[in-house]
């Protein structure tokens, strides 16, 4: 395998991801072009639905080995005429097993006194109390190994869930999601604005049995009933933005669980979510925190 590399502006970061795309670029990836650089630009926090990016950009993309490369110099060139190739690289890349890599790395974990996240390909010890997740996270986002997965499950793990019916919303790999049924939710509906963790959290509901019990859905597109848990871990930009429809999500008396919260942005959210919600607990883990709550009758 190999690698181009090359610097591009903003403008011209669409056309030039589309074409490599076409051409058989099996990852492309955008990194900041001024990273290693005394003026490194720092990203801001997107809002719902948008993507951040820098105004210049370091565009990695990964090809077979037998691509050929003075094919991909000409379609750069079609594109970006004033391109030049001092601009483009290549970089020899060694094959490897990149899912054996991760998962070689990916050991169990445990979170509260019942929950634990195993690879799919460990068998878990025999134990009538544990609540075991297998997990293939695949190209999604949510292993538990993150601090705000991992207080998202404590959280899960502590709460009574029987019969009770959950929404994930930011489901990622569908580990919140699958975890709450397998501690007793009757219903879990799993939200993510990306087809890809929607794909990822069905697999993941079938290796663990409990798909019948887990419904995936694009925002704005799910089961508008208010459930009895609703658990985020997205950012805070989008929490402070989504809380009227988590409030109106949520029954009175339910039970809210929020991460993806730095430390030093709780407090605004916590002045937000008051509006709708009691009882709020700041928990704070490296720095990250979740905030946990209760609907209010208001």
């Amino acid at each position: 395998m190999f690698e181009l590399c090359l610097n591009l502006r903003i403008d011209q970061q669409a056309a030039v991801e589309a074409a490599l795309d076409d051409v058989g670029a099996l990852s492309i990836t955008l990194l900041d072009a001024d990273a290693d650089t005394s003026n490194e630009q720092a990203i801001l926090e997107p809002a719902v639905g948008e993507t951040p990016l820098w105004p210049m950009i370091a565009l990695v993309a990964l090809f077979e080995a037998d691509v050929d490369r003075a094919g991909l110099v000409h379609v750069l060139g079609e594109l970006v005429p004033d391109i030049t190739p001092e601009q483009i690289g290549f970089r020899e890349v060694e094959e490897q097993d990149w899912t054996r890599a991760w998962m070689d790395r990916f050991q169990p974990m445990r979170f509260g006194e019942r929950v634990w996240i195993y690879p799919w390909n460990i068998e878990p010890p025999s134990d009538g109390d544990a609540v075991v997740v297998r997990l293939d996270p695949g190209l999604a986002f949510g292993t538990g190994t993150h601090p705000t997965t991992a207080l998202c499950l404590e959280w899960l793990d502590g709460a009574d869930l029987a019969g009770r019916d959950v929404i994930d919303y930011g489901c990622g790999s569908g580990v919140l999601a699958i975890a709450a049924a397998l501690l007793g939710a009757r219903r879990v509906v799993a939200v993510d604005n990306d087809p890809q963790a929607l794909s990822a959290t069905l697999d993941n509901a079938a290796r663990n049995g409990v798909d019948a019990r887990i419904a995936v859905a694009a925002p704005g597109d799910e089961d508008t009933a208010p459930a009895d848990v609703l658990v985020a871990n997205i950012l805070a930009g989008p929490l402070h933005e989504l809380a009227g429809l988590f409030a109106a999500r949520v029954k009175p008396g339910g039970g809210l669980a929020l991460s993806g919260i730095l430390v030093g942005q709780d407090a605004e959210l916590c002045t937000r979510y008051a509006e709708w919600f009691d009882d709020l607990v700041v928990t704070q883990r490296e720095d990250w925190v979740r905030i946990t709550a209760r609907r209010s009758a208001r």
